[in-house]
């Protein structure tokens, strides 16, 4: 009797199968007799397809131009495309996919995934006429608040004083300044969203500014609210030389510890706490005068050496300083520099420094050098317009 109600439910099976379409599975009938069938001829939705992931490149102002480049220095074509931004572009910073370009004509916001701009914003302090060169009036240095919602531009505007002036992201405008030193060729905003300095080339000075009342000042001067305070430091530890001299600060970086690194004549390293303006100094080998200087994964600071100026006597190159160790790697170059990016399209893989020939003074030229600190190996990649800063940035898929 129970081989029978078994070849009796086979059958029922065999039958129930029979019904459906060649190569069709149909699920069994549901424990809950009440639930409908499923329809047999229903597409299950696709699964959604994962979001192309960010491409890491390099972006570097064109100060020749009116160009911000777009780079991939591993690519057989390096330069994916050159964005127009305005007239003689300086400073470069990019978050979420935004990158904030300061022109001698205003502020360029470049859509990344797009490759294009979308807006050219004026400044507070807004320079008569846009012009080309080092002492053009206009933006310098520009840096993102670790939030993403302000960005910060240092305007130079002479004979006036330079601005710090902070651009509010959401509203699209510039919302506050102060007043900071003489040529303010960079900006670095705190990780921790403190303070934001500019290093004021001819007035030897680092000027820290407390941000959160920077952002909330409005108007040319800070009118809508409290002028934000500012600390002025006189950074010069081959004295304070005036205009003409050559031992002053160019850029600068942020030490894992959190200090502002300065690096002078390829001489020595200051390290300045922008809390205390208590300072370290930390001697250098490479007899180079110093312009462009970042920190690498490793904790070291690569500084670019534009050959003898002033003090040092040495040739352009590129110096590896570990501050803390104070061991450092000197690889000499045939050409002056102006800037210096990380490459590290792997993250927690190696790295190479990547420098922009776009040297502020005579000796400039067309291109990018890549220096790989591991085996010294020195290449050069072909880039048309006086590349001057460069950072590295997420190039979003389009």
């Amino acid at each position: 009797m129970r081989g029978a109600t078994w070849l009796l439910a086979a059958a029922a099976v065999v039958l129930a199968l029979a019904g459906c379409a060649p190569g069709a599975l149909v699920p069994g009938p549901s424990p809950a007799a009440t639930q409908p069938r499923p329809d047999a001829t229903a597409t299950a939705a696709p699964s959604p397809e994962p979001e192309p992931a960010a491409a890491p490149v390099l972006l570097t102002t064109l100060a020749a131009s009116d160009g911000l480049a777009i780079v991939d220095p591993d690519a057989d074509e390096p330069v994916l495309d050159v964005v127009e931004v305005g007239q003689a572009p300086w400073g470069v910073a990019a978050a979420e996919g935004t990158a904030y370009v300061a022109t001698a004509e205003g502020l360029a916001v470049v859509d990344l995934a797009a490759r294009e701009r979308t807006a050219l914003v004026p400044y507070l302090h807004q320079p008569a006429e846009a012009g080309f060169g080092e002492y053009r009036d206009g933006g310098l240095g520009v840096a993102v608040s670790p939030d993403g919602a302000h960005v910060f531009v240092a305007v130079h505007r002479w004979p006036d004083p330079a601005w710090l002036e902070a651009y509010d992201v959401a509203e699209g405008a510039f919302t506050g300044s102060v007043g900071v030193g003489v040529r303010p060729f960079d900006v670095l905003a705190d990780p921790d969203g403190e303070w934001v300095a500019t290093i004021d080339h001819d007035s030897y000075t680092v000027s820290v500014v407390d941000a959160a009342a920077l952002e909330a000042a409005g108007g040319a001067g800070g009118g809508g609210a409290a002028a934000p305070e500012i600390v002025r430091h006189e950074i010069a530890p081959f004295g304070n030389l005036g205009f003409a001299g050559w031992e002053k600060p160019h850029y600068a970086a942020i030490t894992g510890d959190g200090r502002i690194a300065l690096p002078y004549q390829g001489l020595v390293m200051v390290l300045l706490d922008p809390a205390t303006g208590a300072t370290e100094r930390v001697p250098m080998a490479a007899n180079s005068h110093s312009h462009g200087v970042t920190a690498a994964p490793d904790g070291r600071l690569v500084t670019v050496g534009t050959g003898a100026f002033g003090t040092a006597t040495g040739a352009p190159g590129v110096s590896l300083l570990d501050p803390g160790t104070r061991e450092e790697q000197v690889v000499t170059l045939e050409r002056p520099h102006e800037t210096a990016a990380i490459w590290q399209p792997d993250a927690g893989g190696g790295w190479q420094a990547v420098l922009a020939g776009g040297f502020t003074r005579d000796g400039w030229w067309d291109g990018l050098t890549v220096v790989d600190p591991a085996s010294g190996a020195v290449r050069e990649i072909a880039l048309d317009g006086r590349p001057q800063a460069i950072v590295a940035a997420a190039l979003p898929a389009p």
